[in-house]
């Protein structure tokens, strides 16, 4: 696929970063990845972010994303500057949108590359959860089911797929003996 024009990641992850290098890649003439807080608070790793600005993407911090503009394609889309306040529940400081500061990016394409989370709320009848929600196992891969186990990103939250993968031939050879 060639990409061509004014692309936009919205994002601050390793999957952001590697669409927006990606994207310069396969031709965009220009790539920026906004993200809601500061570099600091990016959960890509430096190394990641290092090699994005390296390649020619423009990273703006600070900004959310509130409405892409276009009858039919993308024209633009419309940010709000925010302003880190206190740490969640995750130990992040949470981002609070400024009032009466709205500003447009131009955008051919957008690429959404936000956090996800695995939706375990249907399959954890009788399992325990960890405090961040995802289902608690010992080393082997065990859960507190009797004859269940559970591997990949319902255990470890989101991550890799090479990580979730070896993990998940790990716990395998166990179950295998």
């Amino acid at each position: 696929v060639k990409l061509n024009g004014n692309v936009v990641v919205i994002g601050g992850g390793s999957s952001a970063f590697d669409a927006a290098r990606t994207a310069i890649r396969i031709g965009a003439d220009k790539v920026t990845l906004a993200y809601r807080r500061t570099e600091n608070e990016m959960p890509a790793n430096i190394e990641e972010i290092e090699q994005a600005k390296e390649e020619g993407v423009e990273i703006i911090t600070l900004t959310l994303p509130k409405e892409i503009i276009g009858k039919n394609h993308v024209k633009e889309i419309k940010f709000q500057k925010t302003k880190l306040g206190e740490n969640d529940s995750s130990g992040r400081r949470n981002f609070l949108p400024m009032k009466d500061s709205e500003f447009t990016i131009p955008a051919d394409w957008v690429i959404p590359a936000v956090g996800y989370a695995p939706d375990v709320k249907n399959i954890t009848e009788g399992l325990t959860l960890t405090k961040w929600g995802s289902v608690k196992v010992d080393k082997f891969g065990r859960t507190t089911k009797d004859n269940v186990f559970a591997t990949g990103d319902v255990v470890t939250g989101p991550s890799t797929v090479i990580d979730v993968v070896g993990l998940g031939h790990r716990i395998a050879d166990i179950i295998h003996g």
